[in-house]
């Protein structure tokens, strides 16, 4: 029998975006993260025609620290959607804030990850420790194909993680591999994608909450 796939990226939108304006989407940075390419992805999906900085424009895709920071972002209508990865542990937040809706839900590979040294570093004590958001750190293990002693230290995100690889904070990162470019890493493992699920929430309509609240269908 013949296995059935559907290709990806592969999206259920559930509110439409509103007409007028251009999408902006906020989401986990700084460059180089998992999130900014499904941020770049579904605003350029949304209509905004050149996502990315364009020269003399405005930003179609905003990168905060947290994604907390970028739902406070939405709440501000600083920008019109926000992307979360699904694997992010405090998703359930955006979920069940009676602020935020869930508008459009998609399936998407993320680029490859793995755990990547200073490019021209020595080699690695026996011990290392290795930078990573906390999502990814399963893979850790399978990287390193279970062998190794090592110290994971929790960064905000996969960029934020080769940052600190790059300035020796740590001595390696679990980053992607745009990330890794971006700082001027080098992988000392295999690499691999995750596949992976990502939300994209909007502000509630107040109306609908309403309705909602009085119990009508």
């Amino acid at each position: 029998m013949t296995k059935a796939t559907t290709s990806l990226p592969c999206f259920v939108t559930l509110t439409p975006a509103a007409a007028g304006g251009t999408p902006t989407v906020g989401t986990l940075g700084p460059p180089g993260t998992s999130s900014e390419l499904a941020a770049t992805l579904l605003a350029g999906r949304l209509g905004a025609a050149d996502p990315g900085t364009v020269e003399g424009g405005p930003t179609r895709v905003r990168l905060f620290d947290t994604y907390e920071r970028a739902g406070s972002a939405l709440r501000a209508r600083l920008v019109t959607h926000v992307v979360v990865a699904n694997a992010y542990k405090a998703v359930h937040e955006f979920y069940m804030d009676p602020d935020f809706e869930l508008a459009v839900v998609f399936v998407l590979d993320t680029p490859m990850y793995g755990i990547a040294k200073r490019r021209g570093a020595g080699a690695s004590p026996p011990s290392p420790t290795i930078a990573s958001h906390p999502s990814p750190v399963p893979i850790i293990g399978q990287l390193l194909n279970g062998s190794g002693a090592h110290v994971v230290m929790h960064a905000d995100s996969t960029s934020s993680a080769a940052l600190a690889a790059a300035e020796g904070r740590v001595d390696l990162a679990l980053t992607t591999a745009p990330a890794a470019q971006l700082y001027d890493l080098e992988f000392i493992t295999r690499t691999r994608c995750i596949r992976m699920v990502w939300s994209a929430f909007v502000l509630s309509d107040p109306a609908q909450a309403t309705t909602e609240s009085d119990g009508v269908a």
